[in-house]
């Protein structure tokens, strides 16, 4: 038992072992060959041929392979893995002294937020061209390449279109800037126009004369406006003045119209109301007589419900009951002469033994009346004297059986029955004997 035991431990540690150098290798593993990207980066494995397939469905020989945000195995001693941070860059743009359409120099800033592109198409471009490189000298070619951009975009627009149509000249430098930087490997997100100014204060210049513009049109929409208001005035007051009139004579026409249908409903009214008063007297008078009527008829209900129902009803239950009465006394009768006549019968048929038949069935009366004789008898203290045999006191005691035995000899004497020779069948067969003598 012991020796088991101790292989059992053994195969255990060996178990335990194996699972542990086991579980040290996948980590070992997984911490050196797996590789995990984020959302916001992807993975670069260089140093194997890849064939991929691009969106469009070409199919182009590689020699690395990418991964956005996923995980992947890599290859010992033959791959290589490098991260590409897709989050944006902040890049300033900035040109001064760019001339614009007509010559007049202007000094533009503007904030662009680009990134790597996440295209599969596109990523190459910046794999090929910024691995390794930092976030800030991605910048750097952005921003040089978006100034060059903005310089040109100026130079087709005036500083009016610049100033005015921000929105415009922000569009066409995105539309001018989007193939380089689809060469680049890189996306514009957006890009927002701060600041336009210029040196020679011609946008200054444009702003006065607007203002200015804007004021003397002001002046004459206003000088306008108060004519046409005058002009409304005067032709609101005219017909102001005609409505009103109108209104008046509509009124007095309303009024007149209200007075003659106030008369009219008032008439009618007069007329409806002596027709409801006589028609309220007549229904009145009808419905006192049919009340009359009513309170005649439920003084005859309850003249029967009072009086004559209840004699009727006594008088019939009177009758039920003497009827009842009567039934009840003759079957009574009836019953009682049913039962002397078959006593006569039952009498007739015990012949010498009817007595005997009779006191058995008032034994009990019998007994009873023999018990209560016997309880009446009072003896009061006894004193025994007795010759020391012990026969005193069976003596006393036997003496009340032998009371009953006189009670029942005095019963004997008086109604001709010996109740011991009844009990004990004997009286029938003395009674037998003397018959046959």
């Amino acid at each position: 038992m012991p020796e088991q035991f101790v292989m059992s431990m053994e195969y255990a540690a060996i178990g335990l072992v194996a699972a542990f150098v086991f579980f040290g290798v996948i980590y070992f593993m997984v911490s050196r060959f797996m590789y995990i990207g984020r959302p916001n980066e992807v993975l670069i494995f260089s140093g194997r041929k890849n064939r991929e397939r691009l969106p469009d469905g070409t199919v182009v020989d590689v020699s690395y392979r990418k991964v956005f945000g996923g995980r992947s195995w890599k290859t010992p001693i033959l791959e290589s893995v490098e991260r590409m941070d897709l989050t944006l860059i902040p890049v300033r743009v900035s040109v001064q002294n760019a001339y614009s359409k007509g010559g007049i120099p202007l000094t533009v800033q503007a904030i662009a937020n680009i990134k790597v592109s996440s295209d599969p198409r596109v990523v190459g471009n910046a794999i090929e061209r910024f691995l390794g490189r930092t976030r800030a000298e991605i910048s750097q070619v952005s921003r040089e390449t978006l100034e060059g951009h903005l310089r040109q975009v100026l130079a087709e627009m005036t500083p009016e279109e610049v100033n005015e149509e921000r929105l415009v000249f922000a569009r066409k430098l995105e539309d001018e800037a989007d193939d380089d930087l689809t060469k680049l490997g890189l996306q514009l997100d957006n890009l927002k126009i701060q600041h336009i100014t210029d040196e020679t204060g011609y946008l200054d210049s444009i702003g006065r004369k607007s203002t200015a513009v804007i004021l003397k049109q002001a002046e004459i929409a206003e000088s306008d406006a108060e004519r046409e208001a005058a002009q409304i005035e005067a032709e609101n007051s005219g017909q102001a003045e005609i409505a009103r009139q109108e209104t008046d004579k509509a009124v007095l026409m309303a009024q007149n119209e209200m007075r003659r249908i106030v008369a009219n409903l008032e008439a009618q009214a007069h007329s409806e109301e002596e027709r409801t008063t006589a028609a309220a007297q007549a229904a009145r008078a009808t419905a006192e007589q049919e009340l009359q009527k009513v309170r005649a008829e439920l003084e005859q209900r309850r003249l029967e419900a009072d009086v004559v129902s209840p004699a009727n009803a006594e008088r019939k239950a009177k009758e039920i009951l003497a009827k009842g009465k009567a039934a009840y006394v003759a079957e009574q009768g009836r019953a009682a002469a049913a039962v002397l006549d078959m006593m006569h019968t039952v009498w007739a048929d015990a012949g010498h033994r009817a007595k005997e038949i009779y006191l058995i069935q008032h034994l009990d009366t019998i007994i009873g009346q023999v018990v209560r004789a016997v309880k009446q008898l009072q003896i009061g203290e006894v004193n025994l004297l007795d010759s020391g045999d012990g026969s005193s006191l069976p003596a006393y005691v036997s003496a009340y059986p032998a009371i009953v035995t006189a009670v029942l000899r005095e019963l004997q004497s008086s109604t001709g029955v010996n109740v011991s020779d009844v009990l004990n069948g004997t009286q029938g067969a003395t009674a037998r004997s003397g018959l046959s003598k």
